[in-house]
């Protein structure tokens, strides 16, 4: 590196601690003695907490090590470079506190974090409650078997087998993470199939501890050293996962019947908690006067997409234990997706639009079954109830889907981050 430009250190850390990670990252790579600095503010955390959440995306048209990381704050996008297995090749099914949960091809789970490439390999997959080891003649596992039940249900008495790949495809629904794995302690929490239950690891375990009886969940959310988990018809349910034997309690019964939106839970900037509820249709392209008969005749699975149509915010009222829709964030922002639910302040985040929703494609059919179409990304005005695009054109493959990601600089690892 070269020599380092004259200036007190300081003046050069506070300048540094007010920087996005991307800016911070080319700071760093100035001289030496800048290096030295930004490193010590990643290693120490006292880099800028509030980061602007940024998408996390691959593309074809690069390696199929690389993700492509595009900031809402700069509205210009980087290339990062990640450690194997290569990302293309992933599932992504979490975001949080600045790490991807990624499930390979073979349907292990990693914990991931894209700007420090440190990974985390989480316990076997085998050691989900529904999922066994099938071995081949020389001890390697070669094949998964799947028991269709859950802690109230006999789906199917017959189990299926899936190979290594393919598991993946039909068990992981979402990761959540309870706090930054690079500050040591935390929990990992899965929904996954069948039934979207609920399993869980501490750091440092070797097994995933199932959550029976319930199924169903849609979100969850750490609050008050509490597990808040959201099911299909708007039941929250908490669990206390540091207790000796970790049991469920109702926090709030079921809002609804009908499963029809996907639902979301956070805690507002201002301590409330929120319930989201979001509505998707189908859109395949259809031009004007052309009828129901006339799509079903010229389905064409490639032109199928899922469009985000309606987003519902709930304020959930603790004392009478009932949900109250409210008609505008005010200057709140929300994330939703397979990310983990963020709640941001505009004024704290100046490029970012109050009172809309920036939305991935977290809608588990479609995207599984539907790889390679479109993905129902953008920003939502709740004042309109209308959708834009968050860049044009597209810069992401539709497969694996994009994920909101809050860059996380902690222990960085240098040089891995290029315009």
């Amino acid at each position: 590196m070269e020599k380092s430009p004259e200036m007190p250190q300081d003046i050069l850390r506070c300048i540094f601690a007010t920087l996005e990670i991307p800016d911070l990252v080319r700071a760093g790579s100035v001289c030496s003695s800048w290096h030295a600095e930004y490193t010590s503010l990643c290693n120490t955390g006292n880099y800028r907490l509030q980061q602007t959440p940024c998408l996390l995306y691959t593309s074809e048209s690069t390696d199929a090590r690389e993700a492509g990381l595009y900031s809402l704050a700069e509205n210009k996008a980087y290339t990062l470079i990640l450690p194997d297995p290569p990302i293309r090749s992933r599932y992504i099914i979490g975001s949080s506190f600045g790490w991807i949960i990624t499930a390979d091809e073979r349907s292990e789970l990693h914990l991931l974090n894209p700007i420090t490439c440190e990974q985390i390999a989480l316990p076997s997959v085998t050691t989900i409650e529904q999922v066994k080891p099938i071995y081949d003649d020389e001890g390697s596992v070669c094949n998964y078997e799947y028991l269709w039940y859950t802690g109230e249900d006999v789906i199917s008495d017959t189990p299926s087998v899936f190979p290594l790949s393919e598991l993946r495809d039909f068990l992981f629904y979402k990761a959540f993470l309870s706090s930054d794995p690079s500050m040591g302690s935390y929990f990992v929490v899965l929904i996954h199939n069948p039934h979207s239950q609920l399993s869980f690891a501490r750091a440092g375990d070797n097994n995933l501890t199932w959550l029976p009886p319930c199924s169903y969940y849609e979100d969850c959310l750490f609050k008050g050293g509490l597990l808040y988990a959201s099911t299909t018809i708007g039941e929250i349910h908490t669990f206390n996962l540091d207790a000796p034997a970790v049991t469920q309690k109702v926090f709030l019964d079921k809002m609804k019947h009908i499963y029809f939106e996907r639902i979301y839970i956070v805690q507002s900037t201002c301590g409330d908690l929120l319930q989201i509820w979001r509505s998707n249709a189908p859109s395949c392209g259809e031009e004007e006067g052309e009828s129901d008969s006339d799509l079903e005749l010229d389905f064409d699975r490639d032109s199928h997409v899922s469009c985000t149509t309606k987003i519902n915010v709930h304020k959930v009222e603790p004392t009478s234990r009932k949900i109250l829709e409210i008609n505008s964030l005010n200057q709140n922002v929300l994330f939703i997706g397979h990310n983990q639910t963020i709640c941001l302040h505009a004024e704290d985040y100046p490029q970012l639009k109050a009172n809309h929703v920036y939305f991935t494609d977290d809608n588990y059919l479609y995207t599984t079954d539907f790889k390679n179409n479109r993905r129902d990304i953008g920003i939502f005005d709740l004042e309109n109830n209308s959708s834009e695009e968050i860049t044009t054109p597209q810069l992401w493959s539709n497969w694996p889907t994009p994920v909101w990601l809050t860059p996380n600089p902690r222990r960085l690892n240098f040089g891995t981050l290029c315009s």
